[in-house]
């Protein structure tokens, strides 16, 4: 809804409406919010599009959508019956003094259009409730023929079921649950899976004469073990010091507009679970013919880069369509292995690839050297969940980036970054400094239980480095680099380059997982578009490129959301079943009601604590108190408490 509101606001084209939104864009030309002259239409002069951000007193703020200028003031009666966080169209109101202000005057989409919710038996009979909140919902539909426990899709705009999802009794309606809170679609529509099909399994080399041929080169992948979509292999060229970095070319298989298109455009990005993936694509594609597998032909979109193996610079890139044929697909632990072990042990076959491996790590190595002296090193680790065939949590791993992580990273950091200098304006990855008030804020909250430093909090890249020093003496390096990320704003897609300041780039996008990513796929075709020379497709891509950028920052939040929801649920229903075990645990947020993550047992189950003394970084003993599944919210009776700095 933001993409919409923006192109209304700032004018566009009535063809380059989305079909979905034409409803509501011709309902707000009826009402004579949204004036059309030609072809074009245009928020009239005398309204804002916005989302709402509504005080505790009632007065509310509308944060301007496609505009620039202060928030508007909303009082209370002129909200119209607008709530926190909905899309709305507001009247701006003229006054002789005072803070501009505006009236509501249209809802145009309520912040969330879909819920979940779930039955259960109370005093007053069978009820509905929400699944986050636990508080009864108003619906329209009757439920006096559904079980205790059924769990349900509601639209919020009509008050009705949309569909019935299971049992909360049954550990297997949770991807569901996690899927339908944000409007989730794991299948796709049948125009669409015979689209994809229709393209088979293998690829006519003489299809594509004009494609340059990298056959005899041996590519290989590394992706984490259970991988089943390759989106980007790698070749390095030691005597001439040229990377290659070849990415699955989707862009020749899914065509704008077209059914895969759409539902591409829609879905933004593949969700992964612990026990499967939901794709952003068909897996006749994304599992198949777009995928750079072992020992087949594939069409790929490449950069190649010439290093200076001296300086490390680039000194020469250029992007290509090609066709490669992968050696051998990889996972991290197979090549991590290698660089510990050496050569040795491999086959005859494997060393030809290797070798280029090992010689590449050099290279990669100095130039993570150099990029930290600008950008910052995390210790980032993420939980990997094991799951038994009722998908019931049996175990979590941390997964820490490896060094073939490292490798890889680096490789794909040169061609974004590489990609990004061909235009002025097009599909930034930008992410901006954090505020000085975040700055000191972090400074304070680490002060208080005795990370201290000499840094000035106006060299944000020394007062980083200086914390991580302390942390890793305390041994809470991973929790102090958590609070530095969340200090940091979050980064996101833009049509204008403000640069990637934890990157420490001028300019960065994302080009190498157009498989999983739609903001890479557009980047393909505005980058074939530029050198093609095609300037009328280019106009159309740029012309759209703003609302795009700002609905793909959206959905990759949401992705990221149903990840976190699953997991949660997971974590409540091992919790349930093991209210007898001494959970240990570290505080990483204080307040009314302290939160704590496990760091052993489970790894990374949030926890709510019954203590409001705790100081952040305190490690706990604790029990299951209670458990709302519905939720999936743990809360705990802590037993036991050692202090930071408390010797063993």
């Amino acid at each position: 809804m933001r993409a919409f509101l923006t192109r209304i606001a700032k004018g566009a084209y009535k063809s380059d409406i989305e079909k979905e939104f034409l409803p509501i864009l011709n309902e707000l030309i009826k009402e004579g919010i949204v004036h059309e002259s030609d072809t074009v239409v245009r928020l009239d002069a005398k309204y804002r599009a916005g989302t709402l951000d509504v005080l505790p007193s009632g007065i509310a703020f509308l944060e301007l959508i496609g505009a620039k200028g202060k928030d508007l003031l909303i009082e209370p009666q002129n909200l119209h019956g607008a709530k926190n966080g909905d899309y709305v169209i507001a009247r701006r109101l003229f006054a002789k003094a005072g803070r501009p202000s505006a009236k509501v005057v249209k809802i145009v989409q309520p912040a969330f259009v879909y819920s979940v919710g779930y039955v259960k038996f109370t005093e007053s009979g069978i009820m509905p409730f929400h699944i986050k909140t636990d508080l009864p919902m108003e619906l329209k539909t009757s439920i006096e023929e559904l079980k205790e426990n059924t769990v349900f899709q509601v639209d919020n705009r009509t008050c009705e079921i949309t569909r019935i999802l299971g049992s909360l009794d049954d550990p297997k309606v949770d991807e569901k649950i996690s899927l339908a809170i944000f409007n989730k679609q794991e299948y796709f529509s049948e125009e669409a899976e015979i689209e994809a099909k229709s393209w088979g399994d293998t690829v006519d080399v003489s299809l594509y004469p004009e494609r340059t041929d990298l056959r005899h080169l041996p590519f290989c992948t590394i992706d984490p073990v259970d991988a089943k979509d390759f989106d980007d292999a790698i070749f390095w060229d030691e005597k001439k010091g040229v990377l290659y970095v070849a990415i699955a070319d989707v862009s020749s298989y899914v065509t704008e507009d077209s059914a895969i298109d759409k539902e591409a455009k829609k879905r933004g990005f593949s969700i992964y679970f612990p026990h499967k993936s939901i794709p952003m694509l068909p897996r006749a594609l994304s599992e198949n013919i777009c995928s750079l597998k072992p020992n087949v032909d594939r069409l790929a979109y490449v950069c190649r880069l010439e290093i200076d193996k001296k300086s490390l610079e680039v000194v020469k890139y250029g992007f290509f369509e090609a066709v490669i044929r992968s050696r051998r697909r990889y996972n991290y632990e197979e090549i991590d292995n290698f660089f510990k072990i050496g050569l040795q042990k491999c086959d005859e076959k494997e060393k030809e690839t290797l070798q280029f491996i090992f010689s590449l790590k050099k290279i990669t190595d100095r130039l993570r050297v150099k990029r930290l002296k600008k950008g910052y090193d995390f210790r980032s680790t993420e939980v990997r969940m094991e799951l038994d065939e009722n998908q019931n949590l049996i175990s979590t791993r941390l997964e820490e980036s490896t060094p073939s992580h490292a490798l890889i990273e680096d490789c794909m950091l040169l061609a974004n970054k590489a990609a990004a200098q061909h235009f002025d304006y097009g599909i930034f990855r930008v992410h901006e400094p954090p505020t000085p008030e975040r700055i000191e804020k972090l400074v304070d909250e680490l002060g208080k239980i005795g990370i201290y430093v000499e840094e000035s909090t106006e060299n944000f890249h020394s007062l980083v480095l200086a914390l991580q020093k302390e942390a890793r003496k305390m041994n809470v390096e991973p929790y102090v680099d958590r609070l530095i990320i969340q200090t940091q704003k979050q980064a996101t897609y833009s049509a204008e380059n403000v640069g990637h300041f934890g990157l420490g780039f001028e300019r960065y996008t994302h080009f190498t997982s157009p498989i999983r990513r739609y903001s890479d796929l557009a980047l393909h075709r505005l980058l074939k578009a530029i050198f093609s020379h095609n300037e009328k497709k280019r106009e159309y891509l740029l012309r759209n490129i703003e609302p795009l950028c700002i609905r793909i920052s959206e959905l990759e939040r949401e992705a990221t959301r149903v990840e976190w929801d699953f997991m949660a649920r997971k974590y409540a229903r091992w919790a349930e079943a093991n209210k007898n075990e001494t959970l240990h645990a570290i505080v990483t947020e204080v307040g009314q009601i302290p939160a704590a993550d496990t760091y052993r047992d489970i790894q990374g189950m949030r926890l709510f604590c019954d203590k409001s003394d705790l100081l952040l970084f305190d490690t706990i003993e604790a029990k299951v108190n209670i458990v709302h599944l519905a939720q999936a919210k743990i809360f705990v009776i802590v037993e036991r408490t050692k202090h930071l700095l408390e010797e063993e």
